[in-house]
């Protein structure tokens, strides 16, 4: 993922500024924006992480993200800079494991270390409120780039595949007929 010298001697300082806090029913617009704008349609394109060439249509829907922020046993935490929403991740807690979902970063603001930072971030918060031990993600396995960015942080490709959700437009249209997903772990606290 390219980076120019002014976004990456610009960034760190920004990172430094995050504000976390967690979602409520009341970001579930801002959210679903910023989670389409991240994977889906021309907009994403401005980031590394798009999803344009895998699928088309939509990446969420106001109910799945209104579930996520209404879990139970889970949150969505927001990072915000001067008030503005830059990034988001949803957390659920799994037993002794975190399960890592919803990450998006606003596209024009990736590759800079916003992305490490909200990872870091949602680890310690695992750790330190649940006492999760490890964090466990699914992750799009014709996404090599970004699972290697997954990889450079810790995580690890298990060969534990699930199948991608045909037919079920609420999580996009498939371009391609070989999508899967595979599951990636980490370890939390050194463990």
């Amino acid at each position: 993922m390219p980076e120019s010298s002014t976004r990456a001697e610009a960034e760190p300082a920004a990172t430094d500024r995050l504000g976390f806090r967690t979602a409520t029913t009341a970001d579930v617009p801002a959210l679903l924006d910023l989670v389409e704008s991240a994977y889906r349609g021309d907009a994403s394109r401005a980031g590394w992480t798009t999803e344009a060439d895998l699928l088309a249509g939509q990446r969420t829907d106001t109910e799945g993200v209104t579930a996520a922020v209404t879990h139970t046993e889970g949150v969505v935490l927001l990072a915000e800079l001067d008030g503005e929403l830059l990034a988001c991740c949803q957390l659920e807690r799994r037993g002794e494991q975190a399960y890592f979902g919803m990450f998006s970063v606003r596209p024009g603001r990736q590759g800079g270390g916003l992305g490490r930072a909200v990872l870091a971030y949602a680890e310690r918060y695992a750790a330190e409120q649940w006492g999760a031990v490890g964090m466990e993600m699914t992750v799009i396995e014709q996404r090599s780039e970004l699972i290697a960015w997954y990889e450079r942080r810790g995580f690890a490709r298990t060969g534990v595949y699930s199948p991608f959700p045909y037919g079920d437009e609420r999580f996009g249209i498939p371009l391609r007929s070989d999508l899967r997903f595979e599951k990636l772990t980490k370890a939390l606290d050194g463990r």
